[in-house]
This record gives structure tokens, sequence and C-alpha cells, in this order.
């Protein structure tokens, strides 16, 4: 009987490890592989979910670019000569999503804000549930990873029960 309820109390808390485990933060790359350039693909954004506690990371040559972060007005009309909410110019950048709401990145330098080198970026608060992107193949990998954990806990405790 003892070792029964051994084998219940491991199964719960392998189950419990998985589904109390908050997310971890994710650190985007703008741009990706292209970084924060003029190749800069206008679609980056698309298919990816921020959330807070996520940061972005700008990668870029410090002499020829910078990082600006604008009200929409700005964003909108390309406006690097207002007043800017921020303004990184390192060339390695880290930006954390601290909280919910739309925030409006450009860059300030010459006319490549016109040439494409801005992007909306719309932060979800960590606790909404939202409707999400397709996992990516490791968002798919940690689910059925999640999901075997528990169905394993499962068989263990009902394994438990039927001896």
């Amino acid at each position: 009987m003892a070792s029964r309820q051994v084998l219940l109390v491991a199964a719960a808390a392998i189950a419990a490890t998985f589904l109390l485990a908050p997310a971890s933060a994710e650190v985007f790359t703008v741009g990706d592989a292209a970084g924060w350039t003029l190749k800069y693909p206008a679609t980056w954004t698309h298919g990816k979910t921020f959330v807070v506690g996520d940061s972005l990371t700008f990668m870029y040559p410090s002499d020829k670019h910078n990082v600006m972060e604008v009200t929409g007005a700005d964003f909108k009309a390309c406006n690097v000569t207002g007043n800017a909410l921020g303004t990184w110019n390192s060339g390695s950048d880290t930006v954390p999503l601290a909280k919910a709401g739309r925030r409006w990145f450009v860059c300030g330098v010459g006319n490549h804000c016109a040439q494409g080198m801005k992007f909306l970026v719309v932060t979800a608060d960590s606790t909404a549930q939202s409707p999400a992107a397709p996992p990516s193949s490791s968002a798919s990998f940690i689910s059925g990873a999640v999901s075997q954990a528990i169905a394993a806990a499962c068989a263990v405790a009902a394994a438990a029960f039927m001896f």
C-alpha cells in the first residue's frame, strides 16, 4: 500500500513540475540572420508572439544604423526628428518588453525608416490567454515532451492503483 502512495506522489510531482513551470522569456534577434540592417525583412514580426518578459536584440553596424523607439504617429510618418521615446546606438542592443502594449521601432539614420527599417511589436500580457501562432518545431517538441511526461505520470498512477 505504501509503495502505491509513493508512486502516486511521484507521478503527481512529475505532472505538477511540467504544468506549473513558468514559460521562459524569449530573446528575439530582430531581423533574424539579416539583423537590423537595410536587408531587414519587413515581415519579421509575422507569426511571432511577443509577451511581457521577452526581449528584442538588435544587431547592426553602429556606424551605419541606430534604433529609435517612437510614437505611433512618428512611426507612420517616419519622423525621426521628433521626440524619441528611446534611442540605442551600440550595435548590440537589447530592449526588454516589460509591459503589454504597442511599441514602434525605427532606424533614425538617413531615410532608412522610409526604406523599411521599422516595425511594430505588440506585446501581450504573459498571463493573458490569447490565440497563439502555430508552434515552431521546438515548441512542438516541448509540447510533445510535456504531453508524454503527463501520460507517463498518469500511467504510473494508474498502475499504482491496479496493484
